[in-house]
């Protein structure tokens, strides 16, 4: 039976539901092959070389960008933008919106970001070392490359929208901090659809894989589909991944009247800081957030069926955010844990959305995905009710709560319910 929460009794003025999905991951490029490959058990990690660390492993995503945006600005533009104008126009493409005729001035777009311009600073600082340094062999297009708000504004060109577009950087936090911000521009009335999610381009930055490693966080496994793999006792750090998860928003008396197929609808979220440590979690604050969302929604723990867990694959990070679940999910023995991270790597901004758009499917189909790779389940990650290997049916699939936490201590909570 599907609990009350305080969201049914708002008006559907009020009420914010996801009519479209969109997205390029290392596991397929949509959420039929996204959701096939997760439940297959498929890994999307492979080896990846790049300059100055030289051979590694990412995920990387495979998709033809041409496709919606010319060969002139692709190279013009960003590989960020790039991602998020294919899941963008995927998103539009398969929400039945009549795009042609519709006022894009009231089209938000609010894109999360863990980090944007560190790819495009370190390519022009080689480019000149060939020269000397002789900054006139500098791009004049870096300016607009690397500027924070550039992956949205990229998608608004390509798609001719004239409402509102901003970036919101939240560090690994940021693909559920883009789909509350399209939730909150919508109850404002700011806007009357909003594509929101997270987007990342990270892989193609040597910065980031150079400070994993020197921090002793990045993966490293002989087998690469079987390196990124949180909660075993063997995990020994991050893979790095780029992709694009975004959602179309709209108030449900708009998605009613247009008769939309409503995926799910958001009924509550949460961000706090953990304001202890750079890069360390604090699960005290971890399940303070989740138990935020929670009350914020009206719901007890036990409504929640599916929990996307954040956990990256490092040793201290998995294990302070399973302590933070036995908090509040401890007499939860109908709630399911899952972790998409371990067939794809960390996408970073664009992680949490990706995490959740690959759960929504078990709304319908009642199954819930596996974390793969658990070979030896480490004790201090022991949660009742955490799949592993192999995916689960299981009896209920209405609520799903996806957690998706981030560096100097911001956490972030989105829950959702089955239409």
């Amino acid at each position: 039976m599907i609990a009350r929460d305080k969201t049914q009794l708002l008006p559907d003025e009020q009420r914010v539901v996801i009519t479209a999905i969109g997205l390029t991951s290392p596991l397929g490029n949509d959420m039929e092959t996204y959701r096939r490959n997760l439940l297959a058990g498929q890994s999307g990690v492979q080896p990846y070389s790049i300059r100055y660390v030289g051979d590694t492993l990412a995920g990387i995503c495979n998709f033809e960008a041409t496709k919606h945006q010319s060969k002139k600005d692709v190279r013009r533009g960003t590989r960020a933008g790039s991602v998020g104008i294919w899941a963008a126009n995927q998103c539009v493409q398969s929400s039945g919106v009549d795009w042609s005729n519709i006022d894009k001035s009231r089209v938000g777009i609010y894109i999360g970001v863990t980090e944007h311009g560190n790819v495009e600073t370190e390519n022009e600082i080689y480019l000149i070392k060939g020269y000397d340094y002789d900054t006139q062999f500098w791009s004049h297009h870096h300016n607009p490359r690397t500027v924070a708000n550039n992956p949205a504004g990229e998608i608004a060109l390509n798609m001719s929208v004239t409402g509102p577009h901003y970036t919101i950087g939240a560090a690994c936090a940021a693909g559920n901090a883009g789909l509350v911000q399209g939730v909150q521009m919508l109850r404002l009335g700011d806007c009357d659809l909003a594509i929101a999610g997270g987007v990342s381009e990270s892989i193609h930055t040597f910065g980031i894989f150079a400070s994993f490693r020197s921090q002793g966080a990045l993966a490293t496994h002989a087998d690469p589909a079987k390196a990124s793999r949180p909660f075993d006792l063997a995990r020994n750090g991050i893979v790095v991944s780029e992709g694009a998860g975004l959602f179309l928003l709209e108030r449900l008396s708009d998605a009613k009247r247009r008769s939309a197929n409503i995926i799910a609808e958001v009924v509550s979220y949460a961000i706090n800081t953990d304001a202890t440590d750079f890069v360390l979690p604090n699960p005290q604050r971890q399940a303070e957030c989740i138990e935020l969302a929670l009350r914020r929604a009206g719901l007890a723990a036990d409504d929640i069926d599916i929990v996307s867990t954040h956990a990256t694959g490092t040793t201290s990070g998995d294990a302070q955010e399973c302590e933070a679940l036995r908090r509040v999910f401890q007499q939860c023995p109908n709630t399911y844990f899952n972790n998409t991270k371990s067939f794809m790597g960390h996408a970073m901004g664009a992680a949490g959305a990706l995490e959740l758009a690959g759960n929504l499917p078990s709304m319908q189909d009642k199954v819930c995905h596996a974390t793969i790779n658990v070979d030896n389940l480490d004790p201090d990650c022991a949660i009742p009710g955490l799949v592993i290997n192999q995916p689960r049916e299981i009896n209920r699939a209405d609520y799903i709560l996806n957690n998706s936490f981030g560096m100097l201590g911001i956490n972030s909570v989105v829950i959702v319910r089955k239409f």
